[in-house]
């Protein structure tokens, strides 16, 4: 559970904040990578597209681990189970924010991704995906589970950054471990990201 790739130097180091281009030269040495933000920020997008530009598994937590068909709840006991289980093997991008699971995960991520658009961006996201997969489920989402857009849920996107968002950066403030963390604030910077990853990959190919 220790092990660490080669991204990293042979001596621990505290959590650290990274830009775009330091990212793209780490993310191609590291094996397992938290995708984190709010719903409709884009952060199933990016893992996606990371994870073909690194060959890593995509890991959807809404998909594998937090729903059941008929957008029933997986007990919790047995949701941090699979958090743990997926945490434990070597190679993927997870995709989910889940701040009371941090401590789980951050000991095994190599780099956080920590998407922050302004909330109507993330907003749109959620409103345009409601309407492309109304009746059926979107990829990231478990079987059964056919896209909705309740007031309830709109009111979490509208609150993120004041909710969540505070909880997601305790997390990391109180994280002793070795992690670099790169904060995304638009899909500008997202595609700065993508686009610096392929000029590498073409380079080094």
């Amino acid at each position: 559970m220790s092990e660490r790739p080669s991204c990293f130097g042979a001596s621990p180091m505290p959590v650290r904040y990274i830009d775009v281009e330091t990212a793209a030269r780490l993310l191609p040495g590291c094996r397992r990578l938290l995708v984190l933000g709010c719903s409709g920020s884009g952060k199933s997008t990016l893992s996606r597209k990371l994870g073909e530009l690194l060959d890593l598994p995509h890991i959807s937590m809404d998909r594998e681990v937090f729903w059941l068909p008929g957008w029933q709840q997986r007990p919790r006991e047995e949701a941090v189970k699979r958090i743990v289980e997926i945490a434990a093997t070597s190679r993927w991008i997870m995709d989910g924010t889940s701040p009371g699971t941090l401590p789980i995960r951050l000991p095994r991520a190599d780099i956080v991704i920590w998407m922050r658009p302004p909330r109507l961006v993330s907003l749109y996201g959620v409103l345009s995906r409601g309407i492309r997969y109304r009746g059926r489920s979107r990829p990231e989402m478990a079987d059964g589970c056919p896209e909705r857009v309740t007031l309830e849920f709109l009111r979490y996107v509208w609150n993120f950054e004041r909710h969540s968002a505070p909880q997601v950066d305790a997390q990391l403030a109180a994280f002793s471990g070795e992690v670099s963390v790169l904060t995304l604030r638009s899909h500008a910077a997202s595609e700065r990201l993508l686009v610096s990853m392929g000029e590498r990959a073409f380079v080094s190919g």
